[in-house]
C-alpha cells in the first residue's frame, strides 16, 4: 500500500489508517487479532484506537500485533473513557453494549477533561498497548470551554520530552475544532476530523492553513445519502481530497483489505 508522510507531522503511514471503532463487532478475540494481522499484511501501517473502543478492547487486541510489527504505529486518544472502565472482559463489554439500548447510561461514554484522568488514562493505553509509546496522542472531542488548556499543554509538551508521546492534537468534528482553530490554541498541533465529499467539512480547517493530517466519515455520509453509493469510488475520492494525509478505514471482513490496498496503489501521489 502507498505510504506518505502525514502533512504536519513527521510521521509517515499507509495512506489508508485501519480503524477499531468497530472491531469488537468483528466476532471472537481470535477473530479480531486476525483481522488486525491480516491488515498488516495488505500494507496498513497505522491503527487508530481509543480507550472507549470495545471499552479498552481494542488497545487489548492490537497489543500482540504492535509487539509483532515494530514498525506498524498507532493513534489513541485521551478524554473519553469507557463506562465500567477499560480492563473489563468480552462478557461485560457484551452485556454493557446490548443492555445499554435499554438502559443508555450502562454504555454511554465517560467524559473528562482533567489532567489527572489523562495521565492515568496515558499509562493504562501504554499498558494495554503494550509499547512505550504512543505516535500520535489525540484529545477525543474536547470541548474548549472544559480544558485547563496551559495545563494540559505542559503534560502534554512534558510527555512528549519524555518519549512517551510522539505528537498530539485533536480529533474532533468540525464544530468541536473550530474554537480551537478561531483561538489558534497551540494544542492544535495535529488534526484529526471528520469529512465528507457531500459537505467538505475540512475545508474550515484547511481555510485556517492547518495541514489535514488525518480524516474521516467518508462512507458512512456517502451511504446516509446514498444506500448504493459505489464505495470504491468515494474512497478514491477521499485519498483526492486529503493528497498530504491519511484516511481512516474499517472493515470487519479480511477480504476487503485487498480491496483498500489497490484503491491506495491506484490513487496519484
Amino acid at each position: 500500500m502507498q505510504r506518505i508522510r502525514l502533512s504536519g507531522s513527521q510521521l509517515e503511514t499507509s495512506r489508508f489508517v485501519f480503524g477499531t471503532a468497530s472491531l469488537f463487532n468483528a466476532g471472537s478475540r481470535m477473530r479480531r487479532v486476525r483481522l488486525l494481522e491480516a491488515a498488516v499484511e495488505s500494507g496498513f501501517t497505522h491503527f487508530d484506537t481509543a480507550p472507549s473502543y470495545g471499552f479498552g478492547l481494542a488497545e487489548r487486541d492490537l497489543a500482540p500485533v504492535l509487539a509483532r510489527h515494530p514498525h506498524v504505529t498507532v493513534t489513541s486518544k485521551v478524554g473519553i473513557y469507557a463506562p465500567g472502565g477499560e480492563e473489563q472482559g468480552a462478557s461485560s463489554v457484551f452485556f454493557r453494549k446490548a443492555l445499554g439500548r435499554v438502559l443508555p447510561a450502562l454504555s454511554r461514554p465517560v467524559r473528562e477533561w482533567s489532567v489527572g484522568r489523562a495521565r492515568q488514562a496515558l499509562e493504562g493505553s501504554l499498558r494495554r498497548l503494550g509499547r512505550e509509546r504512543i505516535d500520535l496522542y489525540l484529545l477525543h472531542e474536547p470541548e474548549r470551554a472544559a480544558l485547563a488548556e496551559d495545563q494540559w499543554l505542559r503534560w502534554l509538551e512534558d510527555e512528549v520530552a519524555r518519549g512517551r508521546v510522539g505528537q498530539f492534537g485533536i480529533a474532533a468534528d468540525a464544530r468541536r475544532v473550530a474554537p480551537f482553530l478561531a483561538g489558534g490554541s497551540p494544542i492544535l498541533r495535529f488534526v484529526q476530523t471528520v469529512d465528507s465529499l457531500e459537505n467538505r467539512e475540512a475545508d474550515k480547517v484547511r481555510e485556517r492553513g492547518l495541514p489535514l493530517g488525518i480524516t474521516y466519515g467518508y462512507v458512512s455520509a456517502a451511504l446516509r445519502a446514498k444506500r448504493d453509493a459505489d464505495v470504491p469510488k468515494v474512497l478514491s475520492a477521499a485519498l483526492r481530497r486529503n493528497p498530504d494525509g491519511a484516511v481512516i478505514v474499517s472493515t470487519r471482513r479480511e477480504r476487503r483489505l485487498a480491496d483498500f490496498a489497490r484503491i491506495a496503489a491506484a490513487s496519484p501521489g
